[in-house]
Formats: C-alpha cells, sequence, structure tokens
C-alpha cells in the first residue's frame, strides 16, 4: 500500500476527519508538529502507521541534518518511504510545498509562497490586473503612517502570514496608526505562543499588508437577507489546472473581520456563481501552483462588483471539507491523497450548484458577541448539552459540536477580543439542515440564544 506523511499543525479541518479520509487510501505516517487535540490522539495510534509527536520532532530536529522544518520534513519522508506528503495546515503550506519540492513529490510548487504571503499575493495580482483593495506592505510603523497619508481609508492592517482574522486592526484616522500597529503586534506574538503561527519562515510575525476597507453588498447577489457579504470558492489544482468545487456562503463578519460562519452551498443564482469562479480561476492560475487544495474569497459589491480577498494552496478550515463531503458526497481529504499519488481523480467538471446539493450544512464559530457584534452583558460557561436542548431550531436541523475545536464543557467562553479573532473562541458546533436558508436561520436563532441558555460563570470561574 502506498505510504503518506501527513504533517499535521494548527488550522484546518479537524485532524479526525482527516485522519479517517486519508487511512483508508494509504498507510498514513503522522509528524505532528502541534499536540493532537485529546480526542483524537487515541485513533490517531489506530489509524497511524506511525506517529511523531511535537516533543519526539524537537529531538529530531536538534540533530544537525534536521536544521530546519524542511529538513525535517524531507527526512522523516525519507524514514518512513512517503510517496506523497500533504498538510492541511495553513501554517505548514510552505515547509510542506518545499519539501516535496525537494524529494521530487507532487505538491503545490514553488509558487506555495505566493499563497500565503499576503504582500507577495497582492503584488502577484496586481501584475495580472485583477480586482482587489488598494494595500501596502508595511514593515515598521513609519511605513504604516506612510500608507494611512496615501490610501484612502478606513483601512484595515493585516498581518502577511496570519490565519483566523487574527491582527486584524481598523484604521480609520493617522492618529490611530500607533496603537493599531503595537496591537497587531502584539497578537502576533500571543499568537505563536498558542501555536498559531508561520512555522517556517523566520521572523514572519514581523510582516504586515495594509488595505484599503471596500465596501460589501450581499444585495443583488442573494434573494435573501442574512447573508455576508463574501463568499469562498472552494477547489483544488490537479497538474497545475484548477477546479472549482464549490462555493460556501457567509454570515456577516464579526468586527473588524471575524468570520462567525460558513455555509455550503451557498445560495448564488448561476451566472453569479460563474462570474464569482471565473474570478477565482484567474486568482489562483496567477498564483502557478501545480498540486493542492484552494479555498478563495471574493467580497461581493453592489452592481456585480467583486474584489478579490486572499487564495490559500489549502482546503478551507474549519468544517468546510466536512460539509462538502456531507452536501455534495465528494471526499477532499481522499480525492487530494489519490491525486498527490498519481492516481486517476474524477473532479468535478463544473462547479457544484445548490441543486446539485442534498440538504446544507454550516460550522458556527461561537463567539461572546450577539447578532450585531456586541459584547455579552455577562461572562459565561460553555455547555453544548444546555444549547442543544434549550434552543429551538428547525424541523430536521441536526446540531453537533466539534470537539476538538471546542473548550470542554464547564469552561468559561473567553471575552470577545476584536484584534485576536478567532483565537477568542468558545467553540465550533456544525448543523445540517434540509437547505441553506434553513441553516442561516438557525446559526441566527442560535447567536440569539445562546447567551440566554448558556450557565453564568461563578466569580470564582473568571480568570484574573
Amino acid at each position: 500500500m502506498s505510504k503518506v506523511l501527513l504533517v499535521h499543525a494548527k488550522g484546518g479541518p479537524p485532524l479526525g476527519h482527516v485522519l479517517s479520509r486519508a487511512a483508508a487510501r494509504a498507510d498514513v505516517h503522522l509528524l505532528a508538529l502541534s499536540a493532537l487535540p485529546p480526542a483524537v490522539a487515541g485513533p490517531a495510534g489506530r489509524l497511524c502507521a506511525s506517529v511523531v509527536t511535537p516533543a519526539d520532532a524537537l529531538r529530531e530536529d536538534a540533530d544537525a541534518h534536521r536544521e530546519d522544518l524542511v529538513s525535517l520534513i524531507v527526512a522523516r519522508a525519507r524514514d518512513v518511504g512517503a510517496d506523497a506528503v500533504l498538510t492541511f495546515s495553513e501554517y505548514a503550506v510552505v515547509a510542506v510545498a518545499e519539501a516535496c519540492a525537494a524529494l521530487g513529490l507532487a505538491g503545490a510548487g514553488d509558487a506555495a509562497a505566493l499563497a500565503r504571503d499576503k504582500r507577495l499575493m497582492r503584488h502577484t495580482w496586481r501584475r495580472h490586473g485583477l480586482p482587489q483593495p488598494e494595500f501596502r506592505p508595511v514593515a515598521t510603523e513609519t511605513d504604516l503612517y506612510a500608507a494611512a497619508r496615501d490610501l484612502p481609508g478606513p483601512l484595515l492592517l493585516k498581518a502577511a502570514w496570519s490565519a483566523g482574522s487574527t491582527a486584524h486592526q481598523i484604521i480609520r484616522s493617522p492618529h490611530e496608526v500607533a496603537g493599531a500597529w503595537a496591537r497587531s503586534r502584539a497578537v502576533m506574538a500571543e499568537s505563536a505562543q498558542l501555536g498559531y503561527a508561520e512555522l517556517h519562515v523566520a521572523e514572519a510575525d514581523a510582516d504586515f499588508v495594509v488595505e484599503q476597507i471596500v465596501t460589501g453588498s450581499g444585495a443583488g447577489w442573494f434573494d435573501e437577507p442574512g447573508w455576508g457579504d463574501y463568499v469562498s470558492v472552494e477547489g483544488v489544482v490537479a497538474d497545475g489546472t484548477f477546479h472549482p468545487v464549490c462555493l460556501s456562503g457567509r454570515m456577516p463578519t464579526v468586527e473588524p473581520f471575524t468570520e462567525r460562519a460558513s455555509i455550503t452551498p451557498a445560495l448564488l443564482a448561476g451566472d453569479a456563481q460563474e462570474r464569482i469562479v471565473d474570478l477565482a480561476r484567474r486568482a489562483v492560475d496567477a498564483l502557478g501552483l501545480r498540486d493542492c487544495g484552494t479555498h478563495t474569497e471574493i467580497k461581493l459589491g453592489a452592481d456585480g462588483s467583486m474584489w478579490l480577498i486572499e487564495t490559500a494552496a489549502r482546503f478551507g478550515g474549519a468544517m468546510t471539507v466536512p460539509q462538502i463531503e456531507e452536501v455534495f458526497g465528494l471526499d477532499l481529504v481522499g480525492m487530494l491523497v489519490d491525486q498527490l499519488l498519481r492516481r486517476p481523480v474524477a473532479w468535478p467538471a463544473r462547479a457544484l450548484t445548490p441543486a446539485r446539493a442534498h440538504g446544507a450544512a454550516g460550522s458556527l464559530v461561537v463567539l461572546a458577541v450577539d447578532g450585531r457584534g456586541r459584547a455579552w452583558r455577562d461572562r459565561k460557561v460553555w455547555d453544548f448539552p444546555a444549547a442543544s436542548a434549550d434552543i429551538p431550531l428547525s424541523r430536521g436541523s441536526r446540531l453537533s459540536v466539534v470537539a476538538e475545536s471546542s473548550l470542554a464543557d464547564g469552561q468559561v467562553v473567553p471575552v470577545y477580543d476584536p484584534a485576536a479573532g478567532a483565537n477568542t473562541m468558545a467553540a465550533l458546533c456544525l448543523l445540517s439542515a434540509t437547505d441553506a436558508r434553513t441553516v442561516l436561520g438557525d446559526f441566527e436563532t442560535l447567536v440569539d440564544e445562546l447567551p440566554r441558555v448558556l450557565p453564568a460563570a461563578r466569580p470564582e470561574e473568571v480568570p484574573a
């Protein structure tokens, strides 16, 4: 049986989902660069031919011939005789791509950094004349002051190598520059301590980009209110050719731009979906990727306008991959493993539409803010049984919690920090329903009802 080295780090689809699908296609050797979620540690031992833990990786990294992450991955791949190497984590994409190139294996290719570093990505798209917000790369507070003078506001400061909406700061006037700069840098340092940071590029937490905030609008794209003003095109690049899979819709973000929910499929008319997919195709083609999943986010505006937000050289995170499997019956993890092993794969000829969907599914990030983005009045304790029992959902809807991405029941829900984004989430919930409208409506109910049904935290439980 073919052998696959799976490099695990923070982020991406749930590891349990990935392992079970990959192990059905090949012998999986797991190289864990971050701690395994407790719910997955047991199954990993049964599903994998070998498991190297973070402590093991550090000991190996101390060897002279394994002085960096790429060398570590290459050495481990050779040790196990891997026929393919892959990762589903944003933070390991570049290292894995470089390791695959060194091993002569299929992978994202030399252009992987273009789909990771937001500065390089935007410069590439500018050269190709693709629609995107005006931007400036910034490396110092002085750079940020200059950009604030040059670009029409408001502006959004982003870490060039971040993910999960972390370190985002809105700048409405030049006097906010110093505070935004200090806060974004602090959040990136905090994220690195939590394991949510680029693993291969030295001092990546010092790289930033600032861009103009464009005015989005879901009106004219969706037939009903409640949808966010951006979508994502899920796809894959196989032998250099982009294959769109489907589109996912969103609820409105929480300020500044923290994602609250993803819903599959996005309820778009056929002609609108085709226009969006065409822009995603041009964005991915411009980056020159070879063999990898893709996740392209696109901002929607009035009168049919669109702007590229970003493209990643991996599948969408959170529950995007399981949602697609449930709704469209596609095992994207298994299909990508086959692609990297050079087996024939029947990728969709065109992006799948809502008419092809069997029901709908969505994932909700639980944040301590209401539907208008206002902080909960009181501190609460996460209690999924209470939420699932006491919040009325639509007939036929099924709600579950993603244990490996959620607090344990009884833990205090963090205060939402706009700069930290998803780092302050309490839980990740999956909802399955008859259609996407129902998912959206049930999520709105959940957001409204959670602060009512969750138990209040006792004073002694609240962190100082």
